[in-house]
C-alpha cells in the first residue's frame, strides 16, 4: 500500500470501537468471532458500506484475518463493498412482481436518477438496485428503501417516493417502522435500538397478512381450548404457571422395565430409532433386550472360515512383474529400431543354443 493510501484509511471513531467491544461482550469469550456478522453492519453503520478498512477492523478486534472477514462480507448481498446511497431503493424484478409490472417500475426510476443497477446518484443519496424474490409476492410489485416495504407500487408512487426523499422527506412504507437512512438500519442491525422518538410505533401488518386471521374470526375458528382474548402474562412471580400434571401412560400390553429418557440415550441410539420408528422395534438400550440385526450373526468359527476363504480367493497384490512380461523386452525393443532386425526373446534364444 502507498503512502498516500495508508494516510488516506478510514479511522473508525471512539463510538464504534467501543459498540465494538460491546458487541463482542455478547458472546462467549472463545466464541468472538461469531460478532463478525453484527460488526460489520456496525462498521457499514459509519461508513455507509463495508470498505477495505472495515474488513481491517473486523479482523483486527476478532482475531482474524482479513480474507476470513472478506469472504463473510462478500456472502452476504446486505454489506456493501462501494459507497451506498442514504437510501437504497430495491425494486423486485423476479418472476412474480415483473410480471405484475416489476420491471416497468425500475426502469422509470433508472431513466428519472439517471443511474443503473448498484449505482449511486451524483449527490450520494439514492442508490438503485435490482433485487431478487423479496418475499412479498402477494403485495407485487414491491419495493423496498432500506429494507422496509412499499406494496404494490407503480411507477408514478415509486416516482413519488423518491422524490420525496430527494426533499428531505421520510415517505411511510406500506409496512413496517419508520424509515431511516442506511447507516441507521445497519446500526440497528448491529443489535443498538433506534432511539428516534415513535420509530418502532408505525407500520401495521398489511391487509393480505391479516387475511387468515380475519377469515378465522369471521367463521369462528379457533384453536381448540384457546380464548383469544386471555391476556398475555408477564414474568412475575404470579404469572408464573402451575405445574404440568403427568398423565399415567397408556397401558401397550408389553412386560419390558423402564427404559432411559430420549436425553440420557447415546447420539447413536437416538439416531438409530429415528430412523426405525417402527413399534415393534425393541429399545435398543433397555435391560434384556438386544437390537435388532439382519438376520442371524454368524459365530467366530464361521467368521474365521469366511475370511480364510476370501482370502485365498483375492491373492493380494505384490511388487513384482505379472506373469508372462519379460524384463529384456525394452532392450530389445531399443536393438530393433537401431538395427533394423528381428531380436529373439529370451525364450528363444535359450531354444536355439
Amino acid at each position: 500500500m502507498s503512502v498516500g493510501a495508508e494516510s488516506e484509511r478510514f479511522v473508525f471513531s471512539q463510538e464504534t470501537r467501543e459498540r465494538a467491544q460491546e458487541i463482542i461482550a455478547r458472546y462467549p469469550a472463545d466464541r468472538s468471532r461469531s460478532a463478525l456478522l453484527p460488526m460489520l453492519h456496525l462498521v457499514q453503520s459509519e461508513e455507509g458500506y463495508v470498505s477495505p478498512a472495515g474488513v481491517e477492523f473486523c479482523a483486527e478486534v476478532l482475531g482474524l484475518n482479513k480474507a476470513q472477514v472478506g469472504a463473510v462480507a462478500t456472502f452476504y448481498t446486505m454489506y456493501k463493498r462501494r459507497p451506498t446511497g442514504d437510501f437504497l431503493v430495491s425494486v423486485c424484478t423476479n418472476t412474480m412482481c415483473n410480471s405484475l409490472g416489476g420491471q416497468d417500475v425500475y426502469d422509470a426510476l433508472s431513466e428519472y436518477l439517471g443511474v443503473g443497477h448498484e449505482e449511486t446518484t451524483a449527490d450520494g443519496s439514492i442508490t438503485l438496485e435490482h433485487a431478487e424474490c423479496l418475499a412479498a409476492c402477494d403485495y407485487g410489485p414491491v419495493m423496498t428503501v432500506n429494507y422496509d416495504f412499499f406494496d404494490k407500487v407503480e411507477p408514478e408512487t415509486a416516482l413519488g417516493v423518491v422524490k420525496e426523499l430527494q426533499t428531505g422527506g421520510r415517505p411511510m412504507p406500506t409496512r413496517g417502522a419508520r424509515l431511516c437512512t442506511l447507516k441507521e438500519m445497519a446500526l440497528q442491525l448491529a443489535g443498538f435500538a433506534d432511539t428516534r422518538e415513535g420509530a418502532v410505533a408505525d407500520g401495521p401488518a398489511g391487509d393480505s397478512t391479516l387475511r387468515g386471521v380475519r377469515l378465522a374470526d369471521q367463521h369462528g375458528i379457533s384453536v381448540a381450548g384457546f380464548d383469544p382474548s386471555t391476556p398475555i402474562k408477564g414474568k412475575g412471580a404470579a404469572d408464573v404457571p402451575p405445574p404440568a400434571t403427568t398423565r399415567p401412560a397408556a397401558a401397550t400390553g408389553t412386560t419390558a422395565p423402564d427404559v432411559k429418557g430420549p436425553d440420557a440415550k447415546s447420539p447413536q441410539i437416538r439416531t438409530a430409532e429415528t430412523r426405525s420408528p417402527d413399534a415393534k422395534t425393541p429399545v435398543a438400550d433397555a435391560p434384556g433386550t438386544k437390537a435388532p440385526v439382519d438376520g442371524v450373526p454368524p459365530g467366530p468359527a464361521d467368521a474365521r472360515a469366511a475370511e480364510a476363504a476370501g482370502v485365498a480367493a483375492n491373492e493380494p497384490a505384490s511388487d513384482g512383474k505379472p506373469a508372462g512380461d519379460d524384463a529384456q523386452a525394452q532392450e530389445r525393443s531399443l536393438k530393433e529400431a537401431s538395427t533394423g532386425e528381428a531380436q529373439p526373446a529370451a525364450g528363444e534364444e535359450e531354444a536355439q543354443s
